[in-house]
């Protein structure tokens, strides 16, 4: 089989893994599990106070977006980085 037909179909399944679960469970809210968090500790003791609070809080959701999505992109080009090195081809035959 040949590499372009291998990756079309595997990027066809993966727009089927993304796409079916939302169509399928579609008007659900996906929320962080930070909220889930805070409302399952609400629920069970309502009286509690957080033993710290932050140090700054972002001036909107969309820059905290930006700040993960940063962090993420840093994450991921230094995991591709190290991959990159330990699988690299010796080229000192």
């Amino acid at each position: 089989m040949k590499l372009w037909l291998k990756n079309t179909i595997l990027a066809l399944l993966l727009i089927a893994i993304i796409a079916i679960p939302l169509i399928f469970t579609g008007g659900h809210k996906f929320g962080g599990s930070d909220g889930a968090a805070t409302d399952a500790v609400g629920e069970t003791d309502p009286g509690y106070e957080p033993w710290i609070e932050s140090i700054w809080e972002p001036p909107s959701g969309e820059i905290e977006s930006l700040i993960f999505c940063v962090q993420a992109a840093i994450g991921a080009g230094i995991a591709g980085f190290a991959l990159g090195r330990i699988t690299k081809k010796n080229d000192d035959r």
